[in-house]
């Protein structure tokens, strides 16, 4: 499924991303927030240009490559938010981006990635292999794979969040707890904050990462996982790029439920005023579920804000 990677992502690669974007957009806030008794922190990634932390390492992939390579163009695989942030760096290197994005994407991520340029390629999930049908378009057109978390250039990339949280804290934070995906922002900030605990989330049934990290090896979803709002966390197995930098050095991860994370949301919107996708919930709704220890030095992230209207809506007035 996964091409070898022709590196290792590097704490050092790392803190030469952190610079390349801090060069080009503003610092997303760090904001304190009340969970029980405990003061800590959110890093407000849903706030990026893109609605979503992905900007990150699409910036960092994109931008190290050569006159010669950005010429070819570039295809990446996203259910929205790795989609924009590809899009994004594309349309300002002047590059050619094909996005292969699912049928069931949210139409707010498949109209953001439009709108910025890319040509998309719709695929069914489940049932079609999304990675296969990538490698098959670069091979036909000699373009760049941008990875949505396989790929070290974006691991490193995403792990510039943990270089700017440090300096807005002051020092590395205690804990992080992350939304996990694929696992290429666990394993930046892995890379970024090594004295850092680093705790992943989850969705429940989508929790491949969690179990490859207990069970010592990479595992998948399985056959049948259970439905999600939180499409940008749909990945069914992790690569060995990411889980190379994540074992032995993450903790065996989080799940959370379907209320758990629409219960995050209506927290954001109400405390934080901020708007929160559902995946971008996810290590929100663990904090607020009493699942993970928090201190004064505690980061939580919030990953993604691309939401449709009537969607987030439902979920606003709802209680359930």
């Amino acid at each position: 499924m996964f091409r070898e990677s022709p590196r290792a992502p590097t704490n050092a690669g790392v803190y030469r991303a952190a610079e390349k974007i801090a060069a080009i957009l503003p610092p997303t806030p760090l904001l304190p927030v009340e969970i029980g008794e405990i003061s800590c922190w959110v890093k407000t990634e849903n706030l990026q240009p893109i609605g979503a932390f992905k900007i990150r390492g699409a910036w960092h992939r994109l931008s190290d490559l050569s006159q010669a390579d950005r010429g070819r163009g570039v295809v990446a695989v996203s259910s929205g938010n790795h989609a924009q942030g590809v899009a994004w760096a594309a349309r300002r290197l002047g590059m050619a981006a094909t996005i292969v994005m699912p049928r069931d994407a949210p139409q707010i991520k498949l109209d953001g990635t439009a709108a910025l340029g890319a040509e998309i390629v719709l695929y069914d999930r489940p049932g079609e292999d999304r990675d296969a049908i990538a490698n098959r378009l670069c091979d036909e057109r000699g373009a760049i794979f941008a990875h949505a978390y396989a790929d070290p250039w974006v691991i490193e990339g995403q792990g510039s969040a943990g270089i700017k949280i440090t300096a807005q804290l002051g020092r590395q934070p205690s804990t992080i707890v992350a939304c996990c995906g694929g696992g290429g922002l666990s394993a930046g900030l892995a890379l970024a904050c090594p004295d850092s605990k680093i705790i992943t989330v989850e969705p429940e049934g989508w929790d491949d990462v969690a179990r490859s990290l207990a069970a010592g090896e990479i595992q998948s979803v399985g056959p049948n996982p259970p439905p999600t709002a939180c499409d940008a966390l749909q990945t069914p197995v992790t690569a060995p790029v990411n889980f190379a930098v994540l074992h032995g050095r993450v903790e065996p991860g989080l799940s959370v439920s379907e209320f758990e994370v629409r219960q995050a949301q209506r927290f954001a919107f109400a405390k934080l005023k901020l708007v929160l996708e559902p995946g971008g919930a996810a290590a929100l709704a663990a904090c607020l579920a009493g699942k993970v220890a928090l201190d004064a030095s505690s980061v939580i992230m919030l990953t993604g804000g691309n939401v449709d209207p009537a969607s987030f809506a439902r979920v606003i007035q709802s209680s359930d």
